[in-house]
């Protein structure tokens, strides 16, 4: 498995990067690449379309609903519903129940189809805790995180591959169940220790990333939703205090392998 960052911006989208979206490949054994979007914040649909054709995408999963992490699923929504292409099949998406009305009410309509079409171009399945589906060879594993509004981190199994995902969250012992023995742990670090304490159950700190990746015994910490007015050297730092393994920020159109 390898993660292409698409955008890793915490919060909004800055001017160096798109909120968040995150692009997981696989090839399997008959050489055939599963292609899931992982969120698609503001900013991201852009970008995305440098590193692929949207129409190769094969599943869409969302952790959870702030417009950070989902709200460009309206320009996917429209680059699939007015597709040249006639053969396109309705796209998965794997979501919190209530984003087919998030996104109608975005875009101004009742119901699911988009103006001037007949069909739903989308193909919505509701997760929950402890949930589980599969994309082809890829199995996904949902844990309710330590968020204001129901978000979800993701743990991605492949073969001996563990890939986990945080979402937005504090901490909390989801999260540290869910990344247990993970070969990589992307995790947001949007706070930072002493400057944001006012703020509880929202996001974490560099720190804390750090500290869960070393309950966890994570084999690669990646930093990231560091919003744009927060230097990434102090999240790292931060994280460098409490864990000795390794530790990275990412940055837009990094690609990370989930196995070096």
């Amino acid at each position: 498995m390898r993660i292409h960052v698409i955008g890793c911006s915490g919060s909004f989208a800055g001017p160096r990067s798109a909120a968040s979206s995150y692009l997981l490949e696989h090839e399997d054994e008959a050489g055939r690449i599963w292609r899931v979007l992982i969120d698609l914040g503001s900013g991201a649909f852009g970008p995305l379309q440098r590193v692929i054709d949207p129409a190769q995408l094969d599943a869409v999963v969302f952790s959870h609903l702030h417009p950070d992490h989902f709200l460009d699923l309206t320009g996917l929504e429209v680059s699939w519903a007015y597709h040249e292409r006639t053969d396109l099949p309705q796209l998965p998406i794997h979501a919190p129940a209530s984003l087919p009305q998030r996104l109608a009410a975005v875009m101004c309509r009742e119901g699911d189809v988009p103006d001037g079409v007949d069909t739903v171009p989308f193909a919505y399945h509701s997760i929950s805790d402890r949930h589980v589906f599969e994309v082809g060879p890829l199995r996904f594993e949902t844990r309710l995180v330590l968020h204001p509004v129901e978000a979800y981190g993701f743990r991605v199994t492949c073969g001996d591959e563990v890939f986990v995902y945080s979402g937005d969250t504090d901490s909390c012992q989801a999260l540290d169940e869910l990344a247990a023995g993970a070969d990589l742990f992307l995790c947001e670090a949007g706070y930072l220790e002493g400057r944001d304490d006012r703020f509880t159950g929202v996001h974490l700190t560099g720190r804390r990333a750090g500290e869960c990746a070393a309950r966890a015994g994570v084999k690669v910490l990646a930093l990231t939703h560091i919003p744009a007015w927060t230097e990434p050297q102090q999240a790292l730092e931060e994280a460098r205090a409490v864990h000795d393994g390794e530790i990275r920020v990412v940055c837009p159109m990094d690609i990370l392998d989930v196995s070096p």
